[in-house]
């Protein structure tokens, strides 16, 4: 019994201390760009230019967060936000929206496919609607880059199989 237990604490440290890399300190407002950097780490996009840009970390493709840094003119963090969320994208105004437009929003989509009787590309993102139900959100966009159309439902990467017909 002895043994079997320090066989599962050590199995457990090593798991933990594993984890320990995913683990990143919060950025302060007022942060310089590069503090922002070294407490979370390389963004995993980065938009616009100069000091006035935006460092985007995402968890995707499976996860349901991204983290998007607002660096201001004075290259110091201005916002720090959860970006997957309802409110963030109810920002996104369809007919004007630009591809730009919405990875400035909320990053980089988690998945990409098409529509193709009405030529669409759609970027779907992975989120916790009303922070409780798995959700996907996708964002239509036409020829153009304009967004057409949004949709939202389960994530079907969530459902039980026998709900999700396999």
């Amino acid at each position: 019994m002895d043994k079997l237990f320090r066989i599962t604490t050590l199995a457990a440290l090593l798991l933990l201390g594993g984890c320990a890399g995913l683990i990143r300190e919060t950025p302060t407002i007022g942060d310089s760009a590069e503090m922002v950097q070294q407490k979370m780490g390389a963004p995993t996009a980065i938009y616009g230019a100069g000091n006035d840009r935006i460092f985007e970390y995402a968890t995707g493709p499976m996860g349901q967060q991204t983290w998007m840094a607002h660096i201001g003119a004075d290259g110091r963090l201005a916002s720090f936000e959860q970006a997957l969320t309802s409110q963030k994208f109810a920002t996104i105004k369809i007919d004007s929206a630009t591809k730009e437009d919405v990875l400035r929003a909320v990053g980089r989509p988690a998945e990409t496919s098409r529509v193709a009787l009405r030529n669409y590309e759609v970027w779907s993102y992975r989120y916790k609607e009303a922070g409780v139900w798995n959700s996907l959100m996708h964002v239509h966009f036409d020829e153009q880059g304009v967004v057409r159309q949004m949709m939202n439902g389960p994530d079907p990467m969530y459902e039980p199989k026998e709900r999700a017909g396999w």
